[in-house]
């Protein structure tokens, strides 16, 4: 599969507010999926199985069966790798620009540009 392919699942999966949901609960730790079911009661089972699916295919969570249960763990990777292209980056853009405001604002401020009126 191709990285971008792998990227719009990514972004896919990260779209909706019920998978965001699931994601934020398995960060404490891996839960079954009765659990993420109780824990999102407007959601039923069916739906909640077809979220988890998608974050699967988009590599956002592992699932491991025992038994009957199946716990789905959060894959973390993913989203590191997001910040990596396109957070950080960006991150780092605005800070210097910050910055270069901060010090045009202060050489404006400066004694010697304050104009005795």
């Amino acid at each position: 599969m191709m990285v971008e392919d792998q990227e719009d699942m990514l972004f896919k999966a990260l779209g909706h507010r019920a998978r965001r949901r699931m994601l934020d609960l398995m960060k404490d730790g891996p839960k079954t999926t009765g659990a993420l079911c109780e824990a999102l009661p407007e959601l039923d089972r069916c739906t909640v199985m077809q979220h988890l699916r998608v974050l699967e295919a988009a590599g956002l969570v592992i699932v491991e069966r025992c038994g009957r249960e199946r716990w789905n763990h959060l894959d973390a990777l993913p989203i590191h790798a997001v910040h990596e292209r396109w957070i950080g980056p960006y991150a780092a853009y605005a800070v210097n620009m910050l910055n270069q405001l901060k010090h045009a604002v202060e050489e404006d401020a400066a004694p010697s540009n304050i104009q005795n009126i």
